[in-house]
């Protein structure tokens, strides 16, 4: 992951388009980004969208999108200082207790302090 954000960085750097790549900036390219994903998606039923990798011609498009969006999600972070992996752990933590199996018991949150 590192590797890639700092591709990533040095592709903007080496075109300078590190003024343009502000939080606001990139926030809302990958909100653009996700839109053109899901416009994939649009109007197929769900059944479609299931098999939507069965065929090349959508499959390549799909992963462009993709590949878009974690592109700049990672210059997002890159440039705020989030690490990705370390927040996603975080939530994952945290909606493991929002949201136990049912069933199961219920982790104390104050066990450990």
């Amino acid at each position: 992951m590192d590797l890639l954000q700092r591709r990533l960085a040095d592709f903007a750097a080496a075109r300078g388009w590190e003024p343009y790549h502000t939080p606001k900036n990139l926030a809302v390219a990958l909100s653009v980004e996700a839109a053109e994903l899901v416009e994939i998606f649009q109007w197929l039923t769900p059944e479609q969208s299931a098999r939507v990798m069965e065929k090349p011609e959508t499959a390549h498009r799909v992963a462009d999108e993709v590949a878009d969006v974690l592109a700049y999600l990672l210059q997002f972070c890159e440039v705020l200082g989030v690490d990705v992996l370390d927040a996603l752990a975080a939530k994952i933590e945290r909606n493991e207790l929002r949201f136990p199996v049912p069933g199961e018991p219920t982790p104390d949150r104050h066990s450990s302090e």
